[in-house]
């Protein structure tokens, strides 16, 4: 780690804590050589492999602005569609893997979009089941309407 003051290429941690919500880790650093402190954050690198082929990395805001779209005009504040990116990235982490197929994050947000809002929910899976008819919507409609049955 190189000083960001002097440019030496080494430096001591003082302070090593965890951010909240565990994701990465917060490092206060001191230069040998010019004393100055200075702050770092490592996070784990977790690469999506696409459809394409192509390999990117994970962020946690593209599975927000996805489930924004499919939430326009639907009683879903700012926070509970944090809350719901946080819940997908967790359920991801959880999986131990440093690469997971986009198909996987796909059905990452389903659950926790199911119990959000059962239209934006719709309205996701149509695009991410790829529905042709009438019919998908009809079989989806009933299987949240039997999740919802009392048994």
């Amino acid at each position: 780690m190189h000083c960001p003051f002097c440019r030496h290429p080494d430096s001591r941690v003082i302070d090593s804590r965890s951010t909240e919500d565990g994701a990465a880790i917060r490092r206060r650093r001191s230069c040998p050589e010019c004393g100055k402190r200075f702050t770092t954050q490592e996070t784990v690198l977790q690469m999506v492999a696409k459809r394409s082929g192509v390999t990117e990395p994970f962020m946690r805001e593209k599975i927000i602005a996805g489930v924004r779209r499919a939430c326009q005009g639907r009683p879903v504040d700012e926070d509970a569609l944090a809350l719901l990116g946080q819940k997908v990235e967790e359920a991801i982490r959880a999986t131990g893997a440093a690469e997971i197929q986009s198909h996987g994050i796909g059905l990452a947000i389903l659950g926790p979009l199911r119990e959000l809002d059962e239209v934006a929910y719709l309205r996701f899976a149509s695009v991410y089941r790829g529905f042709e008819s009438i019919d998908d919507f009809e079989k989806e409609i009933n299987a949240l309407r039997g999740r919802d049955s009392p048994e």
